[in-house]
């Protein structure tokens, strides 16, 4: 979950989402979430035909053990068709152990999800071939600390591809990167100029708020990345009943490791105000991915504290949208992607919504249309889940 570094109770300190969490939204979440209710519809999405059919539910028990790590903050997943293999990236930093992916078990059908079952970890490893290291193990000869996020599965080469936000404040950029499936860096993408850390707080991206999703093409040419929350100059961050400025997706050729063309997409507003008023709330693009060579489908994540969480999946077209991979600030009026609803998760008979961080394709169904599954990132806190939801994919032409 995401809380914005600048929204403060009445008197209170500039606190990172995991004090947040840890001691300032725990009573707060705890009023939310426990046996929550989705909210009602996003505004303007009353009346819409949502294209998921839920199949099943499934959940991890809170803080499960596995090979002496704990398994929890599943923040990627991706599955591989072919070996029938499930990837799983925590978005642990290496604070509770070393940053890793776990690779699951999971059978998904018409019957819903069964056989769900952890069956490897493999840890992240740094250009140095070890283990990256946490907030205070790090010092100048090995600054990087990750903050995993998205993981997708090349079938092509056989490694994976993953994301981190970096930490804004210490000084680290976000990151695109390729391992190998044991966990070797192989390489790192060249950020283009516009998503490098700003000289200054009015540039730049927001600290936590950066590469939060990742996309593979069809045809394994491209990767497109997703920002959260705009960039500094790009707009404000959303509030409740307003929109904040427009994200930037970001598309790499594999074959050169480099940016070559970049879109505008404008989320919604903050469905809710957050209760008391002041309180964390915010709202932004937690995952993409490519349902076809050109169609990207973006899951947006709302939270506010003391309401809840509001999900709602949308699907653009990348070729409606003018390039702005040169251009420094995107102006008000910046031509962005349309986008249309595939679904409002309120209306999907869901006894719960949660954190959710992870969208992927899961095995062809008999009736030959796609599964999607989408995950929750419980946020190490026991007053959040990880839940794998199973859904029907209708496409436009069905």
């Amino acid at each position: 979950m995401k809380f914005p570094s600048n929204t403060l109770l009445p008197g209170a300190r500039v606190l990172s989402r995991r004090q947040w969490l840890k001691w300032g939204a725990a009573p707060l979440l705890a009023s939310a979430l426990p046996g929550c209710t989705p909210l009602g519809l996003r505004p303007g999405n009353a009346g819409l035909r949502p294209r998921l059919r839920l199949l099943g539910e499934e959940r991890l028990p809170y803080h499960p053990k596995y090979q002496d790590t704990t398994v929890g903050g599943l923040s990627g997943l991706d599955h591989d068709p072919v070996s029938g293999r499930w990837f799983a990236l925590s978005d642990d930093r290496s604070d509770r152990n070393p940053a890793r992916f776990y690779t699951l078990a999971m059978k998904v059908s018409e019957a819903g999800i069964t056989g769900l079952s952890v069956q490897n970890v493999t840890l992240l490893r740094d250009a140095q071939g070890r283990p990256y290291p946490n907030r205070k193990q790090a010092d100048a000869s090995r600054p990087d600390i990750p903050d995993p996020e998205s993981i997708r599965f090349r079938p092509e080469t056989g490694t994976l591809l993953w994301t981190s936000e970096g930490d804004v404040n210490r000084g680290l950029p976000p990151a695109l990167r390729e391992m190998s499936l044991d966990g070797r860096l192989l390489r790192e993408f060249t950020l283009p100029d516009v998503l490098k850390l700003g000289a200054d707080d009015a540039h730049g991206p927001h600290n936590n708020l950066t590469f939060e999703g990742l996309a593979l093409s069809p045809s394994g040419r491209h990767a497109w990345v997703s920002m959260e929350a705009p960039l500094a100059q790009d707009g404000p961050l959303p509030t409740a009943g307003q929109r904040g400025g427009p994200c930037r997706l970001t598309r790499f050729d594999l074959s050169t490791g480099q940016a070559d063309r970049q879109i505008a997409y404008q989320p919604d507003a903050v469905p809710r105000s957050p209760l008391p008023p002041g309180a964390p709330a915010d709202n932004g693009i937690s995952e993409i991915l490519m349902a076809d060579e050109h169609h990207l489908l973006l899951l947006e994540r709302a939270y506010m504290t003391g309401v809840g969480v509001s999900l709602a999946l949308y699907r653009i077209d990348t070729r409606q949208a003018p390039d702005t991979l040169h251009q420094p600030t995107l102006a008000a009026g910046t031509p962005v992607a349309p986008k249309t609803l595939v679904a409002d998760f309120a209306s999907l008979g869901i006894s719960r919504l949660d954190n959710s961080e992870c969208l992927c394709w899961g095995p062809t169904l008999s009736n030959g249309r796609r599964s999607l599954v989408v995950l929750s990132d419980d946020n190490f806190s026991p007053i959040q889940i990880t839940q794998f939801l199973a859904f029907e994919y209708q496409d436009e032409s069905q």
